[in-house]
């Protein structure tokens, strides 16, 4: 007897309708038409299942701020670094992990179950990563949360941070960042990521940098991580997020640096929801998509995973932690609507989430591995993309941890009809 069977489920591209065993240890069993009964039987009507959802790029150190001390009026960048470089001089390990835990348990419930969070450690204290290194442990039975420590203020603009970032990994930290576009100049940006790429190697952590979040065509920095992670060898233990700059880029210089970064088998994380709202800003019209060249990037045969990245934060005063509302706004930024990008898009939130995360041996809905998965009143990925459906149902480690219950929507025609009548 099985410890839980979940009936009757929808596999994507699969007509027929299978069931999902789990045993006591947490690891699916048996997936198919199964006979064999388990203590707990629970009914899926026929939703669509599908591995969890997976977050490549978040702050859970800024998350539920905006508006303190003020709000980002001009909805720039900048002005945002400038908000919170005041908001966290108040920090305390209580204030952070509170706000990190609501936004967490959020995620869960829209079947987030992997995290990789960016973590300010420009405080000299480093506060905010002390607290989340904390609240990683307690979520680990359910949730697994990546940090990365983020120097906001640089490596060389603000060189102490040098030592906080290596203090950081000694820590704990999972992965080690950079951000040489906010550097004084390019030969200090190069300097910031040789400097981050030699912690990394030092303490064998994976490396995640903000890569070339700009408009500037000029900002060119993705080559630089691209020719290091091929020199080093860490190769898809390096992810550079946003990459905005690229949508600037010649097309000549386009065709070289695709090349490159296929070579290299980084890992691009997009984060949609924020860089169309804070990108652009200084463009007058026609203004740019303020987004990389998902498609472009994706057909080269490079790995792209989607990040929501804020949620009410100095930088962005939206955001609910549901993947699929970024990958509905990925769909239309990049222009992936037919079936196969759909699909795609989909990938993004999920597989190739886990690929640049680097959990891919134990993600995934086969016999063998952690029952963790997610199911959605939905029929394919157009309905995801389309309706954003909460999960009917959230897995963790064989353990439903999430539950929504769903009500078709009916119109009663007949008083609608007597009222026209009137």
């Amino acid at each position: 007897m099985y410890d839980l069977v979940i009936r009757n489920l929808k596999f994507p591209s699969d007509p027929h309708l299978k069931d999902i065993a789990i045993g006591d240890d947490g690891l699916i069993k048996e997936i198919g038409t199964i006979s064999a009964c388990g203590k707990k039987e629970v009914e899926g009507y026929g939703d669509l299942v599908l591995p969890p959802f997976v977050e490549s790029h978040i702050h859970l150190d800024t998350v539920l701020t905006a508006g303190t001390p003020r709000w980002n009026e001009s909805g720039t960048l900048f002005e945002g670094i400038q908000i919170w470089g005041e908001r966290k001089k108040n920090l305390t390990a209580s204030d952070v992990k509170t706000r990190a835990l609501e936004v967490l348990q959020n995620q869960i419930s829209y079947g987030v179950l992997h995290v990789r969070s960016h973590v300010d450690i420009s405080d000299p204290d480093l506060t905010a990563l002390r607290a989340l290194l904390e609240l990683k442990e307690q979520v680990s039975p359910y949730l697994s949360l990546q940090i990365v420590a983020f120097p906001q203020d640089g490596l060389i603009s603000n060189q102490d941070n040098q030592n906080r970032l290596e203090e950081a990994l000694r820590l704990g930290a999972d992965a080690a960042g950079a951000i040489p576009h906010n550097e004084y100049t390019r030969e200090q940006g190069i300097e910031s990521l040789e400097i981050c790429f030699s912690l990394a190697q030092k303490y064998n952590r994976m490396i995640n940098v903000f890569c070339d979040e700009t408009d500037d065509a000029q900002s060119r920095f993705l080559e630089v991580v691209a020719m290091l992670a091929l020199e080093t060898g860490l190769k898809n233990k390096v992810t550079a997020s946003h990459a905005n700059a690229m949508a600037h880029y010649s097309e000549p210089y386009m065709a070289r640096l695709i090349g490159l970064v296929r070579d290299s088998d980084i890992n691009i994380v997009s984060c949609p929801l924020v860089s169309s709202a804070m990108q652009g800003r200084f463009d007058s019209w026609p203004k740019g998509r303020g987004i990389t060249r998902i498609k472009e990037l994706w057909k080269a045969g490079i790995n792209v995973s989607i990040g929501h990245d804020d949620i009410l934060t100095p930088f962005y005063p939206f955001g609910t932690g549901n993947m699929l509302q970024a990958a509905h706004m990925a769909a239309h930024l990049a222009q992936m609507t037919g079936k196969h990008e759909a699909e795609e898009i989909i990938n993004m939130i999920t597989h190739r989430g886990a690929i640049t995360l680097q959990i891919e041996a134990q993600y995934g809905i086969d016999a063998g591995k952690p029952a963790s998965f997610v199911t959605l009143p939905a029929r394919d990925s157009f309905d995801l993309i389309r309706h954003q459906p909460m999960c009917r149902y959230v897995v963790s480690r064989g353990k439903i941890i999430s539950e929504n219950e769903y009500h078709l929507p009916r119109v009663n025609m007949d008083v609608l009809l007597k009222r026209q009548r009137r």
